[in-house]
């Protein structure tokens, strides 16, 4: 099993170097001035799109028969597939729309849930007891689907956004649209951080207080925020510049706060530069290169994206979670974090079609919608995961 799980980590690192070549591709459409050399470029860009995909699923089929059950059974397996299922959720939505810009906007979202993904534990190991049932597969499978097919909206909303907010001047929308486009550097300092440190096998190590007891904390980037009332046992470590709030008792409160410090940390840096660079927002400097783009059509796929998704995710997220909880809990809800969250997902995106099909908020309104949907999945994916206590924190 072991060379198996060698095979498996290596089609998906072949995946994701594939969407990358492809993003590029999708890149050199908007920059080609003749329709015809467009088009071919564009057919060389989904086809390496579709053999990533096909990599990636020769990836989860080696894990599932290396670890004899879906791997999506913790969080680098779930957020993988997640990626996954937003690539096919694209190609299919290409085929509809032939829409070569989506491609560019949407695999780098890709990338960025699969890289997110490397950063938590790779090994496989066996189902604990809760979740040794088949409402894993359909529950999960189903959930994670729903999700990557809204997050195609959100790479068509956002493209809405880029092209069509004014950028002549200082506004609201400007404001919210620069703060997405740090959210992103964010996330990718996230992933640069915590794959550099990773790579060199850095680690502090702390004695704190947890619930009366002194418990050894291992952290495995630098310390900006210390364990609160700690000791540093790692004395060639870097020293804390300050200790997190007493409140933060947790075994990895501290750290998760230092996670998210460093995050901030890097992203500002990395929009920084972009800044200097450019020499104007973000958002500003790529809306030129977005003068093609038929608005009409963007906000069609991003209405239909969510048509399609909303009663995919309702139907893995709510309805097979409920009967998959009945049977392990013997209730149907009982406000776990988790569950709370999709139930505000699933109002969230009502609210979107009820508000797009009966009062007609289409365009702009609609388009930061869709990002806004796309927010509370990531915050889902991410904060509920790792810092709210629950149920469902079983990575």
């Amino acid at each position: 099993m072991g060379n198996l799980s060698s095979i498996s980590s290596n089609l998906l690192f072949a995946a994701f170097i594939l969407y990358l070549i492809a993003t590029f591709f999708y890149a050199a459409t908007i920059r080609d001035k003749k329709k015809s050399d467009s088009r071919r470029i564009g057919n060389i860009a989904i086809s390496i799109t579709i053999l990533g995909l096909m990599t990636q699923i020769g990836y989860f089929i080696t894990r599932w028969i290396a670890s004899q059950h879906a791997p999506v059974s913790n969080l680098f397996e779930f957020t993988t597939f997640f990626g996954m299922m937003l690539v096919f959720a694209f190609v299919i939505m290409y085929f509809i729309y032939r829409l070569n810009i989506l491609g560019l906007f949407a695999m780098p979202v890709a990338l960025l849930i699969i890289a997110f993904a490397s950063m938590f534990p790779t090994d496989i190991s066996p189902l604990v007891p809760s979740l040794q049932s088949y409402w894993l597969y359909i529950h999960v499978t189903t959930a994670a689907t729903g999700q990557a097919i809204l997050s195609v909206s959100f790479a068509a909303g956002l493209i809405f956004l880029i092209s069509q907010v004014d950028q002549s001047r200082k506004s609201k929308q400007t404001f919210w649209l620069e703060f997405v486009m740090f959210m992103i550097c964010a996330t990718l300092g996230f992933i640069i951080v915590s794959s550099t440190f990773s790579a060199i096998g850095y680690k502090e190590t702390f004695n704190a207080p947890v619930e009366g007891q002194m418990t050894e904390i291992n952290y495995e980037i630098p310390a900006i925020a210390g364990p609160s009332q700690s000791e540093q046992v790692t004395k060639a470590g870097m020293t804390p510049w300050f200790e997190a709030p007493s409140w933060m008792r947790g075994k990895d409160a501290a750290k998760k706060l230092n996670t998210v410090l460093w995050s901030i940390c890097a992203g500002l840096i990395i929009y920084g530069l972009a800044r200097l660079i450019l020499r104007k927002r973000v958002a500003a400097a790529i809306q030129p290169l977005l003068k093609k783009v038929n608005p009409e059509l963007v906000d069609e796929v991003s209405y239909r994206a969510v048509a399609i998704g909303f009663p995919v995710f309702t139907l893995g997220a709510l309805i097979f979670a409920m009967i998959w909880a009945q049977q392990a809990w013997d209730r149907f809800w009982g406000w776990d974090p988790k569950e709370v969250w999709a139930l505000i997902t699933f109002f969230f995106y009502a609210a979107y079609l009820h508000l797009r099909l009966s009062r007609g908020w289409q365009g702009t309104k609609s388009a930061w919608l869709a990002v806004g949907g796309f927010a509370i999945i990531m915050f889902n994916l991410i904060a509920v995961n790792l810092i709210i206590a629950g149920l469902h924190s079983y990575a």
